[in-house]
C-alpha cells in the first residue's frame, strides 16, 4: 500500500544561518509526468546531504472561471488518483530520506505552489524545466518560468533533457561552482562542499576572465593590444591566486577540488560549454554575483544558465522577509576580481 499522503512534515531545524536552517524544508513540484517523477530523485539527494524534510506537491488545475464548474464526481476521482500517484512517490522517497510526505492542492499551479511555499517557509523549491506537455521549442515551460521567477527561496531546476529514465538515485560525480570574486558567489561553497562529500563528488571551481574591452574608434595599435594582454595576464594571475585561496579553505573537507581559470569569451557561454565539456552533473551557484541587482531575480550569468545549462542548477537565494522583499546575503571578506561577469 502506498504511504499516506499528508501535509504536515516535521524536521529538526539547524542553527541559524546553517545549511540545515536554510534547507530544512524542500518542496518538490510533480505533475504526473515522467519528468516530474525524476525530479524527486534530485530533491532526495539534496535532502540526504543536508538532513531536510521533503514535501511533494501536486496541483490539480480546474477550468477557467468563465467555463462550467468541474463535475464533482470527476473532480473527486482526479483527487484520489493524484493522492495514489503521490503515495507511490512518497514510498520511493522514504527509501532514501526519513521525512517525506505529500500534498494535493488545487488552483493555478504556479500561483498555488508559490503561495504554499511562502506559507510553509520552504527553503528550496525543486522543479523540472518541462512537465506533462513535454519538451517544447522553449527552454522553460510556462509554469516553470513562473516558478523560476516567483518562487520564494532557493531553486533546484532540473532540465528535462538531462533526466535518466531508469535511475533510482541522483548521482553527482562532478559539482561545478562558478565564482566571480563576490561574497555572494562564495556563499554557496558550504552547501556545494556538503553535497560533494555526501556523494563522493569532485568539486570544480571555475572563474572566467573576459577579454577586457577597449574603446575602439579604429584598428587597435600595438600599444593597445599590449595593454589588453597585460590586463589579461594580470587578471589570470589574480584569479589563480584567488582560486588557490578557495581551494585552501576546502582542503580539510576530504573532497577533491579542482580549479579552472578560463580565459576569453563571454562568461555565460564559457560556463555553459564547460558544463558539457566536463560532464558536470550539478551546478551550485548564487542567484546574483558581483552586480547584486535587486530589480531582477537573477544576475546575467545565472539567468543565461537557467535558459541554457544542460545540468541541474541549484540556485541559492535568500527567502523573502515578512514584507516579501528579498534579503541580500550578508557580506564577507573576499578577493575582488576585475571580471565584469555577474552570477
Amino acid at each position: 500500500m502506498p504511504a499516506e499522503v499528508s501535509g504536515s512534515p516535521s524536521s529538526e531545524r539547524g542553527a541559524p544561518g546553517s545549511v540545515e536552517a536554510a534547507f530544512d524544508r524542500i518542496a518538490v513540484c510533480v505533475d504526473g509526468s515522467e519528468f516530474g517523477e525524476r525530479v524527486v530523485l534530485h530533491a532526495l539527494a539534496v535532502a540526504r546531504a543536508v538532513g531536510a524534510s521533503v514535501t511533494l506537491l501536486r496541483v490539480l488545475e480546474g477550468k477557467a472561471a468563465r467555463e462550467a464548474p468541474p463535475d464533482a464526481l470527476d473532480w473527486d476521482i482526479r483527487r484520489q488518483e493524484a493522492r495514489q500517484y503521490l503515495g507511490k512517490l512518497v514510498d520511493l522517497g522514504r527509501e532514501q530520506v526519513s521525512t517525506v510526505d505529500a500534498e494535493v492542492i488545487e488552483g493555478e499551479a504556479a500561483e498555488e505552489i508559490c503561495l504554499w511555499a511562502r506559507e510553509h517557509d520552504v527553503g528550496l523549491t525543486v522543479l523540472c524545466t518541462h512537465g506533462v506537455s513535454g519538451q517544447t521549442q522553449w527552454n522553460l515551460a510556462s509554469t516553470a518560468r513562473k516558478l523560476v521567477d516567483g518562487a520564494p527561496g532557493s531553486l533546484l531546476l532540473v532540465p528535462a533533457a538531462g533526466t535518466t529514465a531508469d535511475a533510482r538515485v541522483a548521482q553527482y560525480r562532478r559539482v561545478l561552482v562558478p565564482v566571480d570574486g563576490s561574497p555572494r558567489a562564495e556563499n554557496v561553497l558550504p552547501l556545494a562542499k556538503r553535497l560533494a562529500r555526501a556523494q563522493g563528488s569532485e568539486l570544480l571551481l571555475a572563474h572566467v576572465i573576459p577579454v577586457p574591452e577597449l574603446t575602439e574608434i579604429g584598428p587597435l595599435d600595438a600599444e593597445d593590444v599590449e595593454l589588453r594582454e597585460r590586463l589579461v595576464r594580470r587578471n589570470e594571475r589574480v584569479a589563480s591566486e584567488y582560486l588557490d585561496r578557495l581551494r585552501a579553505r576546502l582542503a580539510d573537507s576530504d573532497v577533491p577540488v579542482r580549479a579552472l581559470v578560463l580565459r576569453g569569451g563571454d562568461p555565460r557561454n564559457r560556463l555553459a560549454r564547460l558544463i558539457v565539456d566536463e560532464g558536470v552533473d550539478l551546478v551550485v551557484l548564487s542567484a546574483h554575483g558581483r552586480s547584486a541587482r535587486s530589480d531582477v531575480p537573477f544576475g546575467s550569468v545565472t539567468a543565461h544558465l537557467v535558459e541554457h545549462a544542460e545540468a541541474p542548477l541549484l540556485i541559492l537565494r535568500s527567502r523573502p522577509s515578512a514584507s516579501m522583499r528579498r534579503v541580500a546575503p550578508q557580506d564577507q571578506e573576499a578577493v575582488r576580481l576585475p571580471s565584469q561577469a555577474t552570477t
